[in-house]
């Protein structure tokens, strides 16, 4: 195999969006990647006729670099509902987005999921982000998401019951400490597009991507020591050369790889999969847990979404748990059921785990938010990946594809602006009509 101008290292995300871009480029390169597989921490694993993915994970189709690089009519997309089920003092109620669905404004008034005036900021809120470019949230003041939600006069009730559970899952930070600007970032993709799963699974993305790259390019099952200025030494110490390197895993690899002297800390996860006859749900939307006891964050029917993620006559139920409340699988899988127990009846004793994923390094800690972080290390030296731009598929792929350009630049190559149109004018597409002020001296 001949020598590539550029090593990758890690065939994720942000790995396989460099590739690409050095490819449409005509730059040689070949991914390292450790796994037996591409797609990094968005991978799904086939088992018992189920499609289980690595966690919960969702594409949020609004996305631009998804809308740029990702061929949504082959992945066959179905979305969630919008809105959600939410659990709350013993009973679930629902909360729709009434711009989706007809009549949902009604229902959400009497909802005892925060007050009234807190669905008047929910609209408001919906309305500011929709109207605001991308750029302008993130040249916004930055603060902890749980700030940004206090200054805007949301109760302790609704921050509590909705937005700890929906974008504490989302970010897997049940406390809220995010970026602000991340936090309007996603609810703007929130509002702007649909919540969907691939019909193959989440690992029909990174599988998308890879396709057009040469199959020669990536090598798998390489295990990296160290990266340098134009080297990448192997754990069986041998050394390869090139051009540029770049590395493209998560952040605590990255920064073992390049040496780093600070940490780039990670939130972890757990996913439980549950078989069951009948499913707890008729709908394909989340459920959220808006206070109840237990461990679940919330819980999903995979299968409900997208028929293929189950073999017939059987339903897949996807449970979430934040953090690492309990090194003890038994123990968690147990404290798992008693939840579902309270909340479906008996019947939930009978679903049969089919699997737990522990997930260490499954969302990076970016906190203040830029999203337009340097790629480049040194001549020669780059690196990229969701830690280094928003935490999330955007990221990981925008990263990628910048870190790319950068090389690209290096090299005395011409670049030419990658974003589509397309994807350009989904993000400038009419917005909602502005909510009534209202006073709000009355509100309690």
């Amino acid at each position: 195999m001949s020598e590539p101008d550029v090593l990758i290292i890690g065939a994720g995300l942000a790995g396989i969006c460099c590739a690409r871009t050095l490819d449409r480029h005509g730059v040689g390169f070949r991914i390292l990647e450790a796994s037996d597989g591409v797609g990094g921490r968005v991978r799904s694993d086939r088992q018992d006729g189920f499609i289980l993915d690595r966690g919960f994970q969702v594409l949020l189709t609004a996305y631009p670099e998804a809308l740029d690089q990702l061929d949504y009519d082959a992945l066959r997309l179905r979305p969630f509902l919008a809105g959600a089920i939410i659990r709350y003092h013993g009973h679930f109620v629902r909360l729709s987005d009434p711009a989706r669905e007809p009549g949902a404004l009604l229902n959400n008034l009497f909802t005892p999921v925060g007050t009234l005036f807190d669905k008047y900021r929910l609209w408001k809120l919906r309305f500011d982000v929709s109207h605001a470019s991308i750029e302008d949230l993130f040249e916004a003041p930055d603060s902890s998401t749980l700030q940004a939600l206090r200054q805007r006069g949301f109760s302790d009730r609704m921050i509590e019951t909705f937005f700890k559970p929906l974008f504490g899952g989302i970010l897997l930070d049940s406390k809220l400490t995010a970026s602000s600007r991340l936090f309007q970032f996603v609810f703007k993709m929130l509002t702007e597009g649909d919540v969907a799963l691939p019909a193959e699974g989440i690992g029909a993305i990174p599988a998308q991507l890879a396709k057009e790259l040469p199959e020669s390019a990536i090598q798998l099952n390489t295990r990296v020591r160290s990266a340098l200025r134009g080297e990448v030494v192997l754990e069986s110490g041998d050394a390869l050369q090139a051009r540029a390197v770049v590395v493209a895993t998560e952040g605590a690899e990255a920064a073992r790889l390049l040496g780093l002297g600070h940490a780039i800390n990670s939130r972890s996860v757990s996913a439980l999969y549950f078989a069951a006859k009948e499913p707890p749900l008729e709908e394909p939307i989340l459920v959220l847990n808006g206070g109840s006891r237990g461990p679940i964050n919330h819980l999903c029917v995979p299968n409900l979404v997208q028929p293929s993620y189950a073999p017939p006559g059987d339903w897949l139920i996807s449970a979430t748990v934040l953090g690492w409340p309990t090194s003890d699988d038994k123990l968690l899988v147990n404290t798992v059921r008693t939840q579902l127990r309270r909340w479906y009846g008996l019947v939930a004793q009978e679903w049969r785990l089919v699997r737990l994923y522990r997930i260490q390094q499954a969302h990076p800690v970016v906190y203040p938010m830029d999203w337009q972080q340097e790629q480049r290390l040194d001549a020669g030296l780059y690196y990229c990946g969701d830690h280094r731009a928003t935490p999330s598929f955007q990221g990981a792929m925008e990263s990628g594809r910048r870190a790319a350009e950068a090389v690209l630049g290096e090299l005395g190559i011409e670049v030419q602006p990658s974003y589509s149109e397309a994807a350009n004018a989904a993000h400038r597409r009419s917005r909602p009509a502005p909510p009534p002020a209202v006073h709000e001296e009355d509100d309690d």
